[in-house]
């Protein structure tokens, strides 16, 4: 069990804006032969990662739970998302870093990438994903007229390819319109999970009635948009409690409850445990 008071942020590139680049491209040796090819668990902020694993193997630690990375495959980690990395020796691949910015430039609101791009997975690695992985790879370390407009280009078709990949293994995902409301729903969600704000509020700013916007919910996710709210909150308390030492009362207050025991009662319903019994049996686990 780590011994922070909450979950180490990576800023990979040194930059106020995370990136000094349009995106950045390195080998999956690069970073983690310097560090014995093991990269502790830490998440990005405002950064989006895809990883290509072509040949080795390893194991990726997502949100807690551990996923084998065999070779040809690829990994999708959405911003936010805590993640760590055990590679055997002489992995080979590449790591491809894209701002929030640029994520948001490339996905046109309505086509329905979104949704399965925030979906942390583990893929096998599509022939057309690696062939232009590569190639973003060899154009990120050319210095060649319209550099910048190339790569913009090929990020937006890699993200594509993989967000293609993640849909079809996933046969939950193949209902989903791609509602605009809904996309605007999952952005207030993930900017307001900590204030516990009422259902009827956010209806109220997406200007229909809540009725309305569980309806959409279901129809885009399966889900209540209440059911949808709170996921987003107890995703957030597993991770503090797995990867910070803040107790469960300090968690509770950061997540927006005035009362502990309300909080403890709320993960023990969603989760099956209350928080510091699901804190011990992660850390006999791990």
């Amino acid at each position: 069990m780590s011994s922070a008071s909450h979950i180490r942020s990576y800023n990979l590139f040194g930059e106020t804006a995370e990136l000094a680049d349009v995106l950045h491209v390195e080998t999956i040796r690069s970073r983690s032969a310097l560090h014995d090819w093991q990269l502790k668990a830490h998440r990005h902020t405002r950064l989006h990662q895809l990883l290509f694993l072509t040949s080795g193997s390893g194991e990726a630690e997502i949100d807690g739970r551990a996923e084998p990375i065999p070779q040809g495959s690829f990994v999708n980690i959405p911003r936010g998302v805590v993640h760590g990395y055990d590679f055997a020796p002489q992995t080979r691949g590449w790591v491809v870093t894209l701002t929030s910015d640029l994520l948001d430039h490339c996905i046109h609101p309505g086509e329905g990438l979104r949704a399965p791009l925030e979906q942390a997975a583990v893929l096998p690695l599509p022939a057309a994903l690696r062939n232009l992985a590569e190639h973003l790879f060899d154009e990120y370390h050319r210095q060649d007229f319209a550099r910048a407009q190339v790569l913009r280009s090929l990020a937006g078709a890699l993200i594509a390819l993989a967000a293609r990949a993640i849909f079809e293994a996933d046969s939950a995902n193949q209902p989903l319109a791609g509602s605009p409301l809904f996309n605007r729903f999952e952005a207030m969600i993930e900017r307001d999970f900590r204030s516990r704000r009422p259902l009827a509020e956010y209806a109220r700013e997406l200007a229909i009635s809540p009725t309305h916007l569980n309806r959409i919910s279901h129809r885009s996710a399966g889900q209540s948009a209440s059911r949808l709210i709170n996921e987003r909150m107890l995703r957030e308390a597993r991770r503090m409690l797995i990867y910070t030492n803040l107790t469960a009362a300090q968690i509770a207050y950061d997540l927006g409850f005035s009362d502990p025991a309300h909080f403890s009662r709320v993960f023990a319903k969603g989760t099956g445990l209350p928080p510091k019994v699901f804190r011990q049996t992660v850390s006999e686990t791990r």
